[in-house]
């Protein structure tokens, strides 16, 4: 019996060869900017950029670094070489990189290359069809229509989560030859993706700054693009992923990849500014291109770094800005940097009070219930005007919350942390409750993260020497719990007077930079 044997198909291609694009390129003007664009990648997102925003492009270096390391990946796997790596690239917001990674990059690659298969995930839906819809404006787009006529959309398949393109060629007759090309599927990190294969895959942010405080959205994030969108390969051999995002944490989907002996990964690393994390560059040869120490001094000066510094905290600023999602550690707050003052500034300085309480349940050798009172200043400061701490039955500690509530006054906003799990929603609530009745304001609060992460904005104010205490015999026993924090034994003063500066300035515990 014969046996048949079946070829392997594989994608159609008919590139012209050089000699035939240089003929062309001296005819016809249209070719020289083709050709110059099928080059690179960066003259084509140059071109095409007002079919994008109407915002004036801001060139920078790193812009071309990232289009030569896309450039390869698409190579690679149009030539079918057996994937050398997966492309993980690590730089802060605000540069560009959806709009180079995830909208114009899939497009280049069909005027090359149209049978190319994309998926795109980010963290939202929302987030990941924008970038899907913006690439099918360019597609649409008239100066598009007149460099590559041939790259055309499928009308039964233009949906901004699936949509296919089609090159449409004419014989010698004068007929139309339509050869069916590539799609882009777009989803969310953990959404469904069965059914669809991609060539190229493509992870931009598989999470945003607040799930990066969830451990569960952490590993949940990281099992979708290691068991779900792995298996997504319309080839096995040459499909690549490339995952692009700010750090968030140490054990983040890019850092979970860069931690894997098993994974082959090129890493790109281009902290936001290199005089605290000039180690971290990678390749460490781009360092050379930073100028006065910042990846960009466009885009985000010295000035803005500073502000970032204060708004996002040590940990997030290491983080989203320096690329190094480090926990602090001991010495967290510098204690010498407290203003201690002899008596209350001025009411007309005071702009607003807030009293913090950090509940404990357990009576004697437990854990501590801390209410921290403390103001917000027009002056720019902060200022601690007293502190509550006892290890006190249940029964003790409500009576204790009510009388300080009347001791402060109702113009003092009381918050009460909300403890996970319902009994410590119970014990919130039913204190809310209590004394919004007696006529105080009073809201239950329910934090997300660790303690040290809501500490962390605190303590660039506590570092700058923004922070004011009143002078009074509780100073020594709060700021010693300051000094050790986060390896002392109590953290229920830092809870508290954390959670009161996140009141007062309006701030979750991590501000969200995106794209």
């Amino acid at each position: 019996m014969i046996k048949k044997v079946h070829a392997i198909r594989r994608p159609h291609r008919t590139s012209p060869t050089k000699a035939e694009r240089v003929k062309n390129a001296l005819e016809n003007p249209i070719a020289i900017i083709r050709e110059n664009q099928r080059r690179h990648l960066f003259e084509f997102v140059l071109y095409f950029w007002q079919d994008y925003s109407n915002d004036e492009f801001v060139p920078n270096w790193h812009i071309k670094v990232l289009c030569k390391e896309l450039e390869q990946v698409a190579f690679n796997v149009a030539n079918g070489i057996t994937r050398p790596y997966d492309l993980v690239i690590n730089i802060p917001p605000g540069m560009t990189k959806t709009a180079i990674t995830s909208i114009f990059f899939p497009v280049w690659c069909w005027t090359q290359w149209y049978w190319m298969k994309f998926i795109t995930a980010s963290y939202g839906e929302t987030l990941s069809l924008e970038s899907a819809d913006y690439s099918r404006d360019i597609i649409r787009s008239d100066r598009f229509k007149r460099i590559y006529p041939e790259i055309e959309l499928r009308a039964d398949k233009d949906k901004k989560s699936n949509f296919k393109c089609m090159k449409k060629t004419y014989n010698e007759r004068g007929f139309a030859v339509v050869r069916q090309g590539g799609n882009r599927f777009s989803t969310s990190v953990g959404g469904a993706l069965t059914g669809f294969h991609g060539h190229i895959n493509i992870i931009d942010d598989a999470l945003n700054p607040n799930q990066s405080l969830s451990e569960k959205e952490i590993a949940r994030a990281n099992n979708w693009c290691t068991q779900t969108l792995s298996t997504r390969k319309a080839n096995k051999l040459t499909t690549t992923t490339i995952t692009i995002m700010q750090r968030l944490h140490q054990n983040d989907p890019s850092g979970a990849l860069l931690n894997d002996p098993k994974k082959r990964i090129r890493h790109i690393c281009l902290p936001g500014e290199i005089k605290n994390y000039g180690d971290l560059v990678k390749p460490p040869e781009l360092k050379k291109y930073y100028k006065d120490n910042l990846l960009d001094p466009i885009r985000m000066p010295w000035s803005v770094i500073n502000d970032l510094r204060a708004d996002l905290g040590q940990y997030g600023f290491a983080g989203q800005i320096g690329q190094k999602p480090t926990p602090p550690g001991g010495g967290m707050f510098r204690i010498d940097n407290f203003q201690i003052i002899q008596e209350m500034p001025e009411d007309r300085l005071i702009e607003r009070i807030v009293r913090y309480w950090d509940k404990a349940g357990t009576q004697g050798d437990g854990a501590y219930t801390a209410g921290v009172k403390m103001a917000k200043l027009k002056t720019g400061h902060w200022l601690i005007m007293a502190v509550k701490r006892g290890q006190w039955s249940t029964d003790n500690r409500e009576r204790i919350i009510d009388k300080t509530a009347e001791a402060d006054g109702t113009h003092v906003h009381v918050f009460i942390e909300q403890e996970p799990g319902s009994g410590g929603k119970e014990s919130a609530e039913n204190t809310k409750k209590r004394l919004n009745r007696m006529g105080y304001m009073c809201t239950a609060d329910r934090p997300q993260g660790d303690k040290i992460y809501r500490a962390d904005p605190f303590s660039v104010q506590v570092n700058e020497g923004n922070v004011w205490v009143l002078r009074a015999n509780w100073n020594e026993a709060f700021i010693e719990e300051f000094e050790y924090f986060p390896s002392g034994t109590y953290k229920d003063q830092v809870d508290a007077a954390s959670g009161g500066f996140a009141k007062l300035t309006g701030k979750k515990q991590v501000k969200v930079l995106l794209r």
